[in-house]
């Protein structure tokens, strides 16, 4: 039986999180507690992360050395290598007898990333996540769909207890079975949804095939993270399912989802800085950038207990926004990852990031947002061809229409990454689709 439900924009009863209100902090206030957290934290990792305490030793550093948070920048870096290398739980600062949950990435390169929490370290993950959820607009009155993967991975859990916390009604229902997912959306009278952008956009194309527009359900919110996606993939989100669609950010190695997220005012992420103290470095040099210039964003972790990082390398590439955000938050902004600084691709000596590829495809009508880039060698030269899907209404129209797209597409990419590939028109549902990230880029140089 279908639930019946409010209008999709309703209004809040005035109720804040406690959690929430930090986001508030007068600056003064807020730069006492980063440091404070900040000396804390590099006392726990010296004394017991032998690979940090042998890298300040090796930099002449010891703890009273960190005076102010300008001091920082004279802190070791950290990358996902290191983690790799001390796998499992050589970057611990915590006995396992005081560990209360562990997670791991997926692996797919080598051995999993291991990430460690105290009690403690979950009270703040929740905490975190509940000011993820309030600057995404909900509420204690929400029914929230959770289609973030459960298990090893962080994002479901990180979701899960992030809205319980809050008030709302969580519906723990991770990934997969999208027949199901569409039903408990309409039946439940679901407010909003947790899950990556391009499973989200399955889940439409699948509701349009059985007959369910998902602008008719209660369905407001989605929150939406776990990979890189453009505006024109969020326009397209909030037009066809009639809803606001926010970016929130995280990893694993920091804490996962609940790092930052957009507000209502969708400008930029506001970063719980309180927790996660954000810099900006040029990738190549790993010096500092002002605010408003583009690099690597650089996290470190000032209320982790089981395993800080400082200064962990994100291979992010982002900026801080200056200036105060119009919804009134005090912690700073950094604008929407887009790209990767390790996602790139050279072809014939030209960069190519994914996201430029989305953003030109996304510009022309009559294609779908799932594209895959085709990686080949074709004489000993590597070649780059795009494959995206059409509507249904352009790949059973004339050829000369689907010839006019190709090209139109081919040009607008060109424009965009400053190279010349060749494009595939396929069929609706002809590439894979992911219940977790999406998967890009194909590579069959090798094959």
């Amino acid at each position: 039986m279908l639930v019946q439900h409010s209008p999709k924009s309703h209004e809040h009863d005035g109720r804040i999180h406690p959690a929430a209100a930090l986001d508030y902090l007068p600056e003064p206030r807020l730069q006492e507690i980063q440091l404070r957290r900040l000396r804390a934290t590099v006392s726990r990792a010296y004394e017991h992360v032998t690979l940090f305490r042998e890298r300040m030793q090796e930099r002449g550093l010891e703890p009273k050395d960190i005076q102010t948070l300008a001091d920082m920048a004279r802190l070791p870096l950290t990358t996902k290598l290191d983690l790799r290398d001390t796998y499992p739980f050589g970057l611990f600062a915590s006995p396992l007898s005081d560990v209360v949950r562990l997670h791991a990435s997926s692996g797919t390169t080598g051995k999993p990333i291991v990430v460690a929490y105290t009690a403690e370290d979950l009270a703040t993950w929740t905490s975190a996540m509940v000011r993820t959820l309030t600057c995404c607009g909900l509420s204690h009155r929400d029914i929230v769909q959770n289609a973030y993967g459960y298990g090893l991975f962080t994002g479901g859990l990180g979701a899960h207890y992030g809205a319980e916390s809050l008030g709302a009604t969580v519906i723990p229902v991770s990934g997969g079975n999208t027949e199901r997912q569409i039903m408990i959306m309409r039946d439940f009278g679901v407010t909003a949804v947790c899950s990556t952008p391009s499973y989200f956009v399955h889940l439409m194309e699948h509701g349009r095939e059985i007959g369910i527009d998902l602008r008719d359900l209660p369905l407001r919110v989605g929150v939406f993270g776990a990979e890189p996606w453009t505006d024109g993939m969020r326009r397209r989100i909030e037009q066809e399912a009639g809803i606001r669609a926010f970016d929130i950010y995280g990893l694993s190695e920091i804490t996962g989802p609940g790092v930052a997220s957009e507000c209502e005012s969708q400008d930029g992420l506001h970063v719980f800085e309180d927790h996660f103290y954000p810099e900006i470095l040029d990738p190549d040099t790993s010096q500092p950038l002002p605010d408003g210039a583009e690099g690597e964003l650089v996290l470190t972790t000032l209320s982790k207990q089981a395993m800080p990082m400082i200064r962990y390398r994100t291979r992010d590439i982002t900026s801080l926004i200056p200036g105060r955000c119009a919804c009134g938050r005090t912690v700073r902004r950094m604008r929407r990852v887009g790209r990767r600084s390790d996602d790139m691709l050279i072809i014939r000596g030209v960069n190519v990031y994914p996201s430029q590829i989305e953003a030109a495809l996304l510009e022309a009508e009559g294609t779908l947002p799932h594209y895959q880039l085709v990686l080949l060698c074709e004489e000993g030269l590597d070649q780059l061809v795009v494959e995206v899907e059409v509507t249904p209404e352009v790949f059973s129209d004339k050829v000369r229409a689907l010839e006019s797209l190709q090209h139109r597409l081919s040009q607008g990419i060109e424009r965009t990454v400053g190279l010349r590939v060749g494009v595939r028109l396929v069929e609706p549902q002809s590439i894979p689709r992911s219940e977790g990230k999406a998967k890009r880029v194909v590579d069959r140089r090798s094959s």
